[in-house]
C-alpha cells in the first residue's frame, strides 16, 4: 500500500504545502503546473499517479506557499523551492516540472545548479508566447467574471486532446464542480505569474542533463515552445504529435519516459 504523508512547512514566516512518499534513498522534486485547486488533500491520489518513482526516490512535491505577493513571478516561485529545499537539507536532487511548474525549474537550475542533478521540462514554454497570453487571459477574465463553469470547460478543452474529451464528456458537470476555484484571487494571480517566465535568454546557464517531453497538439503554451526550449540547449526530447497539454495524464508511457531518463 502507498504510503503518502501531508505536511505544512513554516520557513521564516512563509507556509508550504508539501507531499512526500517513496522509500528511495535519491530525492525527486516534483513541480506540478498551474491549478485551481492546491495539493492539499490530494496526497494518494498524486502518489498513486506517480508510483513508478516510489521505489527509487523520496518524492516531495511543493505547493505555492500560502500568501501569495500581487505580483509574485516564476523566478520567485523557484526561489521558494530552494528555500524549502535547503530547509529539508536536500541536495542535488532530479526535478521534474510540469507546465508552470516547468517554467519554475528552469528558474531554479539556473539560480541554484547546486540543487538540480538532472530536470525534465514537461509541456511547458521559457519565454512568453502568443498562445499563453490567450488561454491563460481568458482563463484570469472568466475567473473575474465568477464564470467558474466555462473557465473548468474551456481548461478541459485546452488541455486534453478531442478523443479524450469525447470520452470522458459525461464528467464534465461533475468536473465544473469540483475543479472550481476554491480561492478566486489566489488562482488569478498565480495565473498572472505565468506571464513572467522569459528564461530562454538565461537557458545557457543550465548545467545539468535535461530532457523535455511535450505535445505538438499543445493548446496552452504550444508545441514550438518545447521545441525551442530543445533547439536552445541541444538537448534530449521527445514529443507526442496527437497530444496537448495534458499529455502527462493521458499518454500511458509518460511517467517511464521520465523516469527512464532519471536512470540513465
Amino acid at each position: 500500500m502507498m504510503v503518502a504523508k501531508e505536511t505544512v512547512l513554516n520557513i521564516q514566516g512563509v507556509r508550504m504545502n508539501c507531499i512526500t512518499f517513496g522509500k528511495g534513498a535519491k530525492s525527486l522534486i516534483m513541480i506540478q503546473g498551474l491549478n485551481t485547486q492546491s495539493i492539499k488533500g490530494a496526497s494518494l491520489s498524486l502518489a498513486y499517479m506517480y508510483r513508478i518513482f516510489a521505489k527509487e526516490y523520496k518524492v516531495y512535491l511543493f505547493d505555492r506557499r500560502e500568501n501569495i505577493g500581487e505580483n509574485i513571478t516564476v523566478r520567485e516561485l523557484a526561489a521558494d523551492i530552494a528555500m524549502a529545499m535547503d530547509y529539508l537539507g536536500i541536495k542535488s536532487a532530479d526535478i521534474f516540472g510540469v507546465s508552470q511548474g516547468g517554467m519554475i525549474a528552469q528558474y531554479l537550475a539556473i539560480d541554484r545548479p547546486d540543487l538540480v542533478n538532472k530536470m525534465v521540462l514537461a509541456v511547458t514554454l521559457s519565454k512568453n508566447n502568443e498562445t499563453l497570453k490567450s488561454v491563460v487571459g481568458n482563463w484570469i477574465k472568466m475567473t473575474k467574471e465568477n464564470d467558474h463553469k466555462n473557465l473548468v470547460k474551456d481548461m478541459a478543452e485546452k488541455m486534453y486532446s478531442d478523443s479524450y474529451m469525447r470520452r470522458y464528456k459525461f464528467f464534465m458537470p461533475l468536473l465544473t464542480i469540483l475543479q472550481k476555484p476554491k480561492d478566486v484571487q489566489r488562482f488569478i494571480t498565480l495565473a498572472k505569474a505565468t506571464f513572467t517566465c522569459n528564461a530562454y535568454d538565461e537557458l545557457d546557464k543550465i548545467q545539468c542533463p535535461v530532457f523535455v517531453i511535450g505535445g505538438m497538439q499543445d493548446k496552452v503554451v504550444s508545441g514550438e515552445a518545447s521545441v525551442e526550449i530543445v533547439e536552445k540547449l541541444g538537448c534530449k526530447s521527445f514529443m507526442y504529435e496527437d497530444l496537448g497539454h495534458a499529455a502527462y495524464e493521458e499518454a500511458k508511457d509518460f511517467n517511464q519516459r521520465v523516469y527512464d531518463f532519471f536512470r540513465e
